[in-house]
């Protein structure tokens, strides 16, 4: 255990932004799961909607500092690109 004022505030702190962080990626884990079932399923208009509810919170993600910019974008291209192949 910390002794001193400065480390304990630190733990408390890292509890604290862990809580947050752990529950962004996993909602963010959520969204993209669903935008895969919709595409797995073959239901293009399905896929779209949870596209478009799932990219603002990858991106979001991004922006907190959740996950690396790149890596979210490079999610969201390929999701994308695998929802406009679902039309061809």
């Amino acid at each position: 255990m910390a002794h001193h004022k400065s480390a304990q505030k630190r733990i408390r702190r890292n509890a604290r932004r862990f809580a947050i962080n752990h529950a962004r990626k996993s909602r963010i884990r959520t969204f993209v799961k669903k935008v895969e079932l919709a595409i797995a399923a073959g239901d293009k208009s399905a896929a779209d909607a949870a596209f478009k509810v799932a990219q603002p919170e990858m991106m979001r993600g991004a922006q907190k500092g959740v996950f690396h910019k790149n890596t979210m974008s490079r999610k969201v291209s390929r999701l994308n690109a695998r929802l406009k192949s679902m039309a061809a």
